[in-house]
């Protein structure tokens, strides 16, 4: 009977024993998923331990530990750090950096809070010693020393609760609100005015209507990030619960994305808006369709990263997204290889720039006005309005003569008189298309040729040998066009005739028929008066 009582008395201690046993075990730390699990569990209301959380921090003793632990825990409160366990990694020997090192830590937000981390001493896992050092001074940043102060000043009434929030919260988030408000105002006008300084120190002229249109655009971005990274440093004072924090950081952390995002595209469009202007006061135009390329592949670039940014803000492992990318990129590359090699061709033709928008290029057997280059290809029109598509990797390999690039144009033409032109009068043609080029306004007047050159199978043939200083292809025709006008007139004016091939069977003269012979006038006074009547009405003509 004795040993039944003395068991039922022993038994209760037994239970007590085993019990506290159990609970001593939730303390692990043998890896990094076991130690920030220890130190969250035991700083929860229902599990609250301040004195086992505190074993996560080595080497202090213990109420300078509890301080630290409990000061861990408010910050990723406060900052909305949602702890995924999931993510956390089990390995006792895990190790953040790439490749072998002796050093194993493990940082939970490297991204918005690098400092918290753990790492692990001799055989346990604990907080590092640069985030045990440094606990204090992150904890005074994310709540300032006015936020106790505010909080002594609230009245009784104030901590009341309203769907679980107290009244001077509410009282607070109005007020942030407001200031936000604010801030933004001001900030706006701030953001114009210097980003109007730097436009000006970089452009050295004021900037254009449209240039301060997209200024403004890109103020407001700006300022809108300056208001959330005042809501990011002064909401964690208001102390809300952790799921509120979460969500709220999370809806910051987008925003934030979103407008660092329409930042860049602006940025964008700022920059490309100024060297488009640039653009138009250089002589050549191949830099004018580099605008919109740049444009399209600085925004794509801009959107892509902006992408993964968000990807990763929801918790997506962007890494592999990125893995994955790069080689479906790869095969991709590897099946279009003509694709890749255009574009190495569009490069090519932008660094050696061997011909201009509007240039009248020989490219093999394609002939014409350049109008475009394009990522893949670039586009010819020829003169008789065909458009050629040119792949550019063959376009940068061919042999390109560009009639757009020369000094002047020139032009060789043979004129052919008949054969019985009497000679005074080939000499005063001659010399007059001399004078009609002299007096030409587009062409060089110190390099032509005119001189009688042959006798030809049907005429005796006069070379005429030009250049115009007119480079555009439309500008060479119509000045050929004005000295041909004004040759024919020369000769309508001076009574010579323009041969043809032709087969003459000469018969001096028929039973009571006239001579065929052209009857010249041989009167030098008469024919020096008719060239100088067109040399004067082609220089009125021509003014």
């Amino acid at each position: 009977m004795r040993k039944i009582v003395a068991l039922f008395l022993i038994a209760p201690l037994f239970l007590i024993a085993q019990e506290s046993n159990l609970s001593e075990a939730k303390v692990d730390l043998s890896n990094p998923n076991a130690t920030i699990y220890t130190h969250i569990y035991f700083l929860q209301k229902d599990s609250y331990n301040p004195g086992k959380a505190a074993k996560t921090i080595y080497g202090l003793e213990k109420n300078s530990a509890v301080d630290k632990a409990i000061k861990i825990k408010k910050v990723l409160d406060g900052k909305g750090l949602y702890l995924d366990f999931n993510k956390i990694p089990n390995n006792p020997n895990y190790n953040d950096s790439i490749g072998y090192s002796s050093y194993f830590k493990f940082i939970p937000f490297p991204d918005r809070m690098p400092q918290i981390y753990v790492e692990k001493i001799d055989e346990n896992w604990y907080y590092s010693t640069e985030t045990v050092n440094n606990i204090d001074k992150i904890y005074e940043s994310v709540f300032p020393w006015y936020v106790s102060k505010l909080q002594n000043l609230v009245p009784a009434y104030g901590h009341k609760t309203v769907f679980n929030i107290e009244v001077w919260q509410y009282i607070f988030l109005l007020i942030i609100v407001s200031l936000t408000l604010v801030i933004f105002l001001i900030t706006k006008r701030l953001a114009f005015f210097i980003l109007q300084k730097v436009q000006l120190r970089i452009t050295k002229h004021d900037a254009n209507f449209q240039v301060k249109q997209e200024l403004k655009k890109l103020a407001h971005p700006i300022s809108l990030l300056v208001a959330l990274q005042f809501v990011d440093i002064v909401f964690p004072s208001l102390q809300f619960s952790l799921s509120i924090n979460k969500w709220v950081f999370l809806a910051v952390n987008i925003s934030q994305t979103v407008f660092w995002i329409y930042v860049f595209l602006k940025l964008v469009k700022v920059a490309m808006r100024v060297y488009s202007e640039f653009t138009e006061r250089t002589h050549g135009k191949l830099d004018d369709q580099l605008v919109p390329i740049l444009n399209n592949f600085l925004t794509g670039i801009v959107i892509i990263f902006g992408a993964f940014k968000l990807l990763h803000l929801f918790g997506l492992d962007t890494t592999t997204l990125l893995a994955g990318a790069t080689i479906g990129g790869l095969a991709f590359a590897l099946a279009s290889q003509d694709t890749v090699k255009n574009l190495i061709g569009t490069i090519t033709i932008f660094l050696d720039k061997p011909f201009h928008i509007g240039d009248w290029i020989e490219a093999g057997e394609v002939t014409g006005t350049v109008e475009q280059v394009g990522f893949r290809s670039s586009r010819v029109r020829a003169s008789d309005t065909s458009l050629y598509q040119i792949p550019n990797s063959k376009l940068s390999e061919m042999v390109i003569k560009n009639s757009g690039v020369r000094l002047f144009r020139r032009y060789s033409t043979t004129l052919g008189l008949r054969y019985d032109t009497p000679p005074v009068l080939i000499d005063a043609f001659t010399e007059g298309i001399r004078k009609i080029i002299k007096a030409h306004p587009e062409t060089r007047k110190e390099a032509f040729v005119v001189e009688f050159t042959g006798f030809g199978d049907s005429a005796l043939e006069i070379m005429v040998n030009v250049f115009f200083v007119s480079l555009a292809w439309s500008d060479e025709q119509a000045s050929k066009h004005k000295l041909h006008i004004a040759i024919v007139k020369l000769a309508k004016a001076i009574g010579v005739d323009f041969a043809f091939p032709s087969s003459t069977l000469m018969i001096e003269q028929f039973p009571d028929k006239s001579n065929l012979a052209l009857d010249y006038s041989l009167d030098s006074a008469k024919v020096e008066e008719a060239v100088e009547k067109i040399i004067t009405d082609f220089k009125e003509e021509n003014k």
